[in-house]
């Protein structure tokens, strides 16, 4: 059998609908897993494209709204995940917003905001699925932190930078805590991956910032979304059993570079 295979799980994919959360849903699809795909409806991206290509790896796609930052609407998700898909093996929390504001002008409604998304949405998914993966004695818990914030600054995004270095004291804590229960945590960091986050030109790098990034990078281009996926495939796989509590660094080296 070929490795990193997901047959007979059922994973739950954040943010969905675009990007590193559309890529991994396909991508574990492929890899025999059954899809919760949530997303959020103020996206402006079409939730469809992904559970198309779910069902095109002929495994089964549940789409259902979810706002991570509510506990209610987390827990109803997975509460539909595991009635309409008969488990819930993983979780990889995705969704984030990127928002552009110097620190001095950043006040407590806007900083308290992101945060509750883009920490706070992951530590809710993780502990509305905890316990049907302690009863299982199996689990994955993924989340998406950032090259900004586990490894460097980013200005004028204090808020998101200080949430994704906290995804990391989370997935250290949930590693040691539910370790004996068969579960594992960890997180991926990725670089500029070419997303609608990334090339957005308001709150993030904007295409041309995008493109000129690339020639930073040692390998010569940027990511894509699939590159983030296979590296979460592999963290979901249990060829990766003994592995957690770790921060993959997936940026093709621009973070060993001093140019």
């Amino acid at each position: 059998m070929a490795p990193f295979r997901l047959d007979g799980k059922v994973a739950l994919v954040t943010g969905a609908a675009s990007g590193i959360g559309a890529a991994t849903a396909k991508v574990f699809a492929e890899g025999g897993a059954d899809i919760a795909a949530g997303w959020f409806p103020p996206d402006p991206h079409d939730v469809e494209p992904t559970r198309r290509a779910v069902e095109a790896a002929g495994r089964r796609c549940l789409t259902a709204e979810v706002d991570v930052a509510d506990t209610a609407s987390v827990t109803a998700l997975v509460s539909r995940t595991l009635e309409d898909l008969g488990g819930l093996d993983i979780v990889v929390a995705n969704a984030a917003v990127a928002r552009d504001v110097s620190t001095v002008e950043l006040d407590d409604e806007r900083w308290s905001a992101l945060l509750e998304v883009d920490l706070g949405g992951v530590f809710r998914c993780f502990r509305a699925a905890a316990p049907h993966m302690i009863d299982a004695g199996w689990g994955r818990l993924l989340a998406t932190s950032s090259i900004a914030g586990a490894y460097q600054g980013w200005a004028r995004h204090a808020h998101y930078t200080t949430a994704k270095a906290g995804i990391i004291g989370l997935v250290r804590t949930l590693a040691v805590e539910l370790g004996p229960h068969g579960i594992t945590a960890n997180a991926i960091a990725p670089g500029v991956i070419e997303t609608p986050q990334s090339l957005d030109p308001v709150n993030s790098l904007g295409p041309e910032g995008v493109r000129d990034f690339a020639a930073r990078v040692p390998v010569r281009r940027n990511g894509q979304p699939e590159d983030i996926a296979h590296t979460f495939l592999f963290l979901a796989s249990e060829e990766a059993s003994f592995l957690t509590g770790q921060v993959l660094l997936v940026d093709g080296g621009v973070s060993l570079s001093l140019t």
